[in-house]
């Protein structure tokens, strides 16, 4: 491919191409190459470079504690995954949540002869827009109770589809998912790296709760009949009912005593609970675990001039800010293609295809080959090709990634500055090209198969080339880089991503020589005529 451009428009470019002023003026590497050979002074040569590319195996384990789910200081979102999804290429993948809790006062007092009514926890899922329905809108409603008292009411429930990656099922046939809540019968202690990371293994006791989740949730509305005023209101989400007889002995018994005393006595005495699915296939979704409720309904005797009663009275638990939070991933990859990928892989050669999948799931592992940047030091140092772009090309696999579920749109790419003595890859910055403003990818076709991705390293390669920087690997993950706050743009850093809640997987073509969409590095470089 070969393009022109003005003499004087491209000596002035070229003079001041590897300023940083450029690069931030022009964060888009494919139209400074068109403006730098838009007509007559210069030529340029678009040559493909095939690469080692090898799936990194980072053995089904990832950081998913509140660093990186609940960032206390604000740089993450607040997400967590729940569900399970199992399909022939990475094998079965299962999310489920452990939290801490607290009281939200400290050794309560839940007055005299306290009973609990009732006790439900309410997680609010992601969901997609409004479907149009009501179901059971204004519908006469029997039996709510007011206090001790029974009042006719009508009610109004909103429906909304919760957003899914997955086996889905369909309108008529919806896929359900049994979501228990157990309780946690191992201390969840924050400081110990034990319960940083997502394979933890944590024992659990009573089972609280259970209920069918549809794949829907929903928004209702209560009013009184009589004049239709409201009479309960129930934000957006899903309603699990817990064992009131488990916090009646948990909780209420304990009034006074000193397990209900501070923090500390009762993050050890309640050590939390954990939220899963019973099924071992179906989809996942994304929670807010800063959202979630818990709330206990409770009766006690009020004495007012000399008349009891037994109001209703409600008691919420802390289930966000200083607790442990824990995204706990299992995986079973027996029979799966990445198993038979992983057992063969090699970071020499490369490999055929190439896996990648968040949550703890395999990585891409790319080097430039060491005799191609040999061949692109001399076009420079001989003919004075400049490096004008570079980027790497990446395809989705045609024939074993031909399925209905959504292409990846999030990806990070680092550079590996050294490796851990687990295997874990090691990075101390963001690319060149993400420093100085470059765009980090752009994605084509996404709906169709293949599709396929551009990953800008300009300045990566340039670098390598022309000022002898290290030809270190890069490593695509699953993901995104986070923002400080979701009022900020300024990332938080390069450490801080999505992956560690990333839903969705890829199988790609790696360094297959006979496939013609390979993993490649184009590099475009000029000469003077």
């Amino acid at each position: 491919m070969t393009h022109n451009v003005k003499r004087t428009f491209a000596m002035l470019l070229l003079a001041i191409f590897g300023s940083v002023l450029l690069y931030n003026c022009e964060p888009e590497p494919d139209s400074l190459g068109e403006q730098l050979f838009a007509n007559e002074a210069t030529e340029g040569t678009v040559t493909p470079y095939d690469l080692i590319a090898y799936n990194i195996n980072n053995h089904d384990t990832i950081r998913s504690d509140a660093s990186k789910l609940i960032n206390l200081w604000g740089s993450t979102s607040s997400t967590a995954v729940l569900g399970a999804f199992n399909e022939s290429n990475f094998g079965m993948q299962k999310a489920s949540y452990l939290t801490q809790l607290r009281l939200s006062t400290d050794n309560p007092d839940f007055g005299t002869n306290a009973v609990v009514d009732s006790v439900v926890l309410v997680i609010r899922p992601s969901a997609a827009q409004y479907d149009g329905t009501a179901l059971g809108d204004i519908t006469d409603k029997a039996g709510f109770l007011n206090g001790d008292n029974t009042i006719p009411t009508k009610e109004s429930i909103k429906t909304y589809a919760v957003n899914k990656y997955g086996n889905i099922g369909t309108t008529g046939a919806p896929t359900l998912f049994n979501i228990n809540v157990n309780e946690v019968t191992t201390f969840l202690d924050a400081n110990n790296t034990n319960f940083t990371r997502s394979n933890v293994s944590v024992s659990t006791g009573a089972l609280l709760g259970t209920r069918v989740f549809n794949g829907n949730v929903t928004a209702m509305t209560i009013l009184k009949t009589s004049d239709n005023s409201t009479a309960f209101t129930s934000n957006l989400g899903f309603r699990i009912p817990l064992d009131k007889t488990f916090f009646q002995n948990k909780i209420i018994a304990k009034k006074g005593q000193p397990e209900l005393q501070d923090a500390s006595n009762f993050t050890r005495y309640f050590n939390g609970i954990r939220i899963s699915v019973a099924e071992n296939d179906g989809y996942l979704f994304q929670f807010s675990p800063n959202d979630m409720e818990m709330i206990m309904y409770y009766k006690s005797d009020v004495t007012t001039n000399g008349v009891v009663t037994r109001p209703q009275t409600t008691f919420t638990f802390n289930l966000q800010g200083a607790n442990a939070h824990i995204g706990q991933y299992e995986y079973n990859r027996t029979g799966s293609s990445l198993s038979d990928a992983l057992a063969v892989s090699s970071e020499q050669n490369g490999d055929p295809r190439l896996y990648t999948q968040a949550m703890g799931g395999p990585s891409i592992g790319i080097k430039i080959k060491d005799t191609d940047i040999n061949t692109l030091k001399t076009l420079y140092q001989n003919n004075k090709a400049a490096i004008i772009g570079a980027k790497i090309r990446i395809y989705t696999d045609k024939t074993n990634w031909d399925n209905a579920y959504a292409k990846p749109t999030k990806f990070t790419l680092l550079p590996v500055d050294s490796k851990a003595a687990t295997g874990e890859l090691i990075s101390s910055t963001f690319t060149q090209d993400m420093l100085l403003g470059f765009t980090p990818y752009k994605m084509y076709d996404l709906d169709k198969n293949p599709a396929y991705y551009d990953f800008t390293v300009t300045k990566t390669v340039k670098d390598i080339v022309e000022t002898g920087a290290e030809n270190k690997t890069l490593v695509i993950n699953l993901g995104e880089f986070l923002a400080l706050s979701s009022s900020s743009t300024t990332l938080a850093g390069y450490k801080y991503t999505s992956r560690s809640f990333a839903m969705d997987r890829a199988v790609f073509v790696g360094t297959e020589a006979t496939n013609a969409n390979r993993i490649q590095l184009l590099v475009t470089y000029g000469t003077k005529k």
